[in-house]
């Protein structure tokens, strides 16, 4: 299995301008999600969790009533690697995704639901 390279604080800091509101903290890259509550936040943990299992790389959760945090790093390479990154991409807009009005014949939500 080969082990990905930690990623040097300048690519980091690139790569994070891609990701408004993701944060380089303690040596991980770091988000908080806000919810409308429970239920939308358990809602976001499974959906994390589905494709972090999908992608054998799996974050660090902190869960509670109206927020999860994301925490990424790869403990094998000592860091922030590509892998990371990637699946920070992923998350976020997993998180954010909402219909596109006009361009989707889904109506939305009209909770709150999850915001950055």
């Amino acid at each position: 299995m080969k082990t990905s390279t930690k990623l040097s604080p300048t690519e980091i800091s690139d790569r994070l301008n891609g990701l408004p509101g993701w944060r380089l903290e303690a040596g991980a890259i770091v988000r908080e999600y806000q919810t409308d509550g429970w239920p939308t936040t358990l809602m976001l943990v499974n959906a994390i969790g589905f494709f972090a299992e999908a992608a054998d790389h799996h974050p660090d959760l902190a869960v509670s009533w109206g927020k999860v945090q994301v925490k990424l790093w790869t403990h094998s390479a000592g860091g922030v690697t590509a892998s990371d990154m990637e699946l920070a991409q992923l998350i976020e807009q997993t998180a954010l995704w909402r219909p596109r009005p006009g361009a989707s014949v889904l109506r939305g939500t009209t909770k709150k639901f999850v915001g950055p």
